[in-house]
Parts: structure tokens; C-alpha cells; sequence
């Protein structure tokens, strides 16, 4: 099943998109938001389902052109999104760039950051940013959606709450970054709103692919229509999705609508490429002793997509651009 937000209102209306992407119906009579889905999944799922089956078998006379222009976050505002850095190749590249050591405790204890999840912006939203010199860069990750998490709960029956999957791109300010850290308070002005895939998928919806904890296939990025990196997700995954939601779970709930972040996907086999600007800048600085790879500018466009053995797109594409933003409208 697909399942995507119409930009109406801050929290956006709930559609049911057919599996090729081309057809939307909504649901009002079921739900209005996706998180009024999440929030009773166990009753509402299997109606959606039977929407989803009438609108894939082309008997949804209501179902409309699906149009990824028209779409929101599938959740607009979010109850909670937590990032983690589940690929510890990357976190060797970034610390490696500045002079840091790797902790032997980043081996066994997954890293994980609260981000903020009142803006989260949709699939054509533009990454609009007051300066280039901040460093902006694109980070193509996935994501999952949960349903209620209990504290507490164990890797093996953490997979259970997993309901949706997406695809994200969590934008970085590079250049902001160091002095933020620095602090010992975390990320919060080098973190802009994320964007995410035009629709969220259930986990059967991808096949062989899923194997309940992780999601294989290539991860698509390109960067001014060139493919910047295409890595695994699968592949070089330190800490799996079940792991990350015990994690993040230990001392505290996680409610329904929580979306929880891999982190930037990452392989060790540079021959993929990259699924972010500093990743390719710390590879060169370790081969070259100079990073040479820019960071974003003003006019750049970013797409972010998965395509299935069949080479379909799976979750729609994310594709953004970056914009000057000059402040407030008046009245604002």
C-alpha cells in the first residue's frame, strides 16, 4: 500500500496512491490525515488495503491524476523525528575529515539526534537557505513510520511497529555544524526543515527487498541530473531499524506517527558514490589532501529515488532546489 498528503491544511488530506504512482483516491470516510491512520493502524489498515486493491484494479471512479507537486510530507508535522547514523562508514568519513577519532563505543551504541518536526516539507518543496556560505548539503537516507512503541521494547519485537517506509533527504549546513557541536548541545540552526518522498510505502509493498530490518537496493542520488551516488541501503548498515527503535525506545514511548531516520546511506565501496556532498569531500581530503567537491548553490537541484528490480520508481522521487531565502514575506 501507498499512502500519501495532499497539501491541504497544516497537517495535509490522506490519499491512497496506486502501486505505478499514477492514480490517487482520498479517504475522508476512513481517515483525514495520516496520522489519524496511524494513530487506530489496527482497525483502519485493512480498509485502506481494500481502497488500495479497487484503486491498483482501476475501480476507484473518485481516484484523480496523481501529481507529486500537489503533495506535502506524508506527515507534515510530525509527533516526533529522530535521526539516527546507522551507517558507521560515514561517521569514519566525517570524523576522519576534521581530525576526530571514532570511539570504540559508536560500534555498539547507535547514534541519534533529535531533529525538528513541525516543518517537515514535501517532495518539491524548495531548500530555501539566507547564505551559501553555511554549506548546504543534501543527506538521501530512509526512513520508517511507527505505530505505538512501549519503552523498553526489544530489538526482535521492535520490527512489529514498523508501518511505513519513506525516503528522506536531511538537509545539512555543514558550516554551522562544528560550532553547534562544539557547544555539547547537538544539532538545531544546521539542521533545516527535511524533506521526504512523495509517498510512504507499507513494508510489503517492496518484496525481497525488505527483509524486516533493513531495506536493500540502491539509493538514488542526483545532483544537477548526474548521478552523484547510488550506495545500498542494505549494505554497511551498523545498527538495522529494529536496533535504532530499541534505542531510541530505552527510557521513553514513542507515540504513533514517530518517523525514525537511518542516517546518511553509506558504503564502504567508494565505486557507489555518495548520499552526501561531505561524504565525497572527506574521501578527498583522505586521498587528495584537498576537498574540491562544492557544497550546494542557489539554482542547484537535488533528486533523491529508489527504483525496484523492475526499475520503478517505489516511493516517487524527491526533488527539490535551492533557493535564496530573502526573509519573511510582509505580514508574516
Amino acid at each position: 500500500m501507498k499512502l500519501a498528503s495532499l497539501r491541504e491544511g497544516r497537517d495535509g488530506a490522506l490519499a491512497v496512491v496506486s502501486r505505478d504512482l499514477a492514480r490517487a483516491v482520498r479517504v475522508p470516510e476512513l481517515a483525514r490525515t495520516l496520522q489519524a491512520a496511524l494513530d487506530d493502524w489496527a482497525s483502519l489498515e485493512p480498509a485502506l488495503r481494500d481502497v488500495y486493491a479497487r484503486l491498483c484494479a482501476g475501480q476507484a471512479p473518485d481516484a484523480f491524476p496523481f501529481d507529486p507537486a500537489r503533495l506535502g510530507a506524508p506527515l507534515p508535522r510530525a509527533y516526533q523525528w529522530a535521526d539516527g547514523s546507522a551507517y558507521l562508514h560515514h561517521v569514519e568519513l566525517a570524523r576522519q575529515a576534521r581530525g576526530a577519532e571514532l570511539p570504540p563505543s559508536f560500534a555498539s551504541d547507535p547514534l541519534l539526534y533529535q531533529g525538528g518536526s513541525d516543518t517537515l516539507l514535501g517532495p518539491r518543496d524548495e531548500i530555501r537557505v539566507a547564505d551559501e556560505a553555511w554549506g548546504i548539503d543534501f543527506e538521501a537516507e530512509i526512513a520508517v513510520v511507527l505505530d505505538d512503541v512501549p519503552m523498553g521494547v526489544s530489538p526482535q519485537a521492535a520490527a512489529s511497529h514498523i508501518q511505513l517506509l519513506v525516503l528522506v533527504n536531511d538537509v545539512s549546513l555543514r558550516n554551522l555544524i562544528p560550532a553547534e557541536l562544539a557547544k555539547g548541545f547537538g544539532f538545531f540552526q544546521s539542521k533545516p526543515s527535511t524533506a521526504f518522498s512523495p509517498v510512504a510505502v507499507t513494508p510489503d509493498e517492496l518484496g525481497a527487498a525488505w527483509d524486516g530490518a533493513r531495506l536493500h537496493g540502491p539509493l538514488i542520488v542526483r545532483w544537477n541530473g548526474r548521478c552523484f551516488g547510488s550506495p545500498d541501503a542494505g549494505r554497511d548498515m551498523t545498527f538495522d531499524f529494529p536496533a535504532l527503535i530499541a534505542h531510541a525506545a530505552r527510557t521513553r514511548a514513542l507515540s504513533a506517527g514517530t518517523i525514525l531516520g537511518s542516517g546518511t546511506v553509506s558504503n564502504r565501496d567508494a565505486s557507489r558514490g555518495s548520499c552526501c556532498i561531505a561524504e565525497q569531500r572527506a574521501r578527498e581530503l583522505a586521498e587528495i589532501g584537498e576537498a574540491r567537491t562544492p557544497f550546494l548553490r542557489f539554482g542547484d537541484r537535488v533528486e533523491i529515488e529508489m527504483l525496484d528490480a523492475a526499475g520503478r520508481s517505489i516511493f516517487g522521487a524527491i526533488d527539490q532546489r535551492v533557493v535564496r531565502y530573502a526573509g519573511p514575506d510582509p505580514g508574516e
